[in-house]
């Protein structure tokens, strides 16, 4: 069943494990405001509590994954914009952590544009992104005399290095989906017809993993993007030896020595 967060800015429907969020506000390309980016952050936690969840699909309803902030919206401010995008910018950085820290992975599924912090920073901050051949990817946060948001200035610098970065943020390319596979900022690309069907396939897999290691490695990715090496290792070492005492590592080895696929619980 698919619920309404918020005024119906952002849809939730959880099946079998597998979360799809929609970001629904497509007669303005998902443009970013504070009632979506909170409903955003009501539908990310409402992920969170879901104990079954396995994986989490983000997309945008319409044509457009997300054109960023809604420029109308911000513009009808006027003065009164720095304090507006205090609270946007609140909103949206706690959106981008629930992401992160979220123990399933998260699948962003781009068509149409993903721009400015509301479309291009959630696809640096998701864990894997499938991408449309038709769709484009625009930080453009310079081009409105602004700077980048939601995580961007740390997660697209790791992803691409500080000089693509450098080029990407401040002049603000158009890049298209075989350029950003490229680059690093998507980790697939299909043809527009495909978009949805091979998410769901990638999403199945996913779920189909033994979703205490998935999450373990996840948090360790993400952390080990600001810690060094001697800091990791213990951490791995630890992480390692409590998942081998779970049922699903018992499963997986089992699994290796008859030869078959395993079937993971999460316990």
């Amino acid at each position: 069943m698919t619920t309404l967060i918020g005024e119906g800015d952002v849809l939730l429907d959880i099946t079998d494990g597998v979360a799809d969020l929609r970001l629904n506000r497509p007669g303005s390309a998902n443009g970013m405001t504070v009632g979506m980016l909170r409903s955003l952050y009501g539908a990310l936690m409402a992920c969170h509590r879901e104990p079954g969840l396995r994986v989490l699909v983000i997309g945008g309803n319409g044509k457009h994954f997300s054109g960023g902030g809604d420029v109308r919206d911000f513009a009808s401010h006027g003065e009164a914009l720095p304090a507006y995008l205090r609270e946007v910018t609140s909103w949206l950085q706690v959106s981008v952590s629930a992401m992160v820290r979220l123990p399933a992975p998260v699948i962003a599924r781009v068509q149409g544009f993903a721009a400015g912090g509301g479309g291009f920073g959630l696809v640096c901050a998701a864990d894997f992104v499938v991408a449309a051949e038709s769709a484009r990817f625009l930080p453009a946060a310079t081009n409105v005399g602004m700077a980048p948001d939601a995580g961007a200035t740390a997660t697209l610098s790791r992803l691409v290095g500080l000089r693509q970065a450098m080029r990407i943020a401040l002049t603000n390319p158009r890049l298209t989906a075989k350029e950003a596979l490229e680059l690093g900022i998507v980790s697939e690309v299909v043809p527009d017809a495909e978009l949805h069907a091979r998410t769901e396939e990638l999403a199945r897999t996913l779920a189909a993993g033994a979703p205490r290691a998935q999450a373990a490695t996840k948090r360790l990715l993400w952390d080990g993007l600001g810690r060094s090496l001697e800091e990791v290792l213990p951490d791995e070492a630890r992480t390692v030896s409590e998942l081998s005492g779970t049922a699903d590592a018992r499963e997986g080895l089992a699994a290796v020595i008859e030869h078959r696929s395993p079937v993971f619980t999460g316990r």
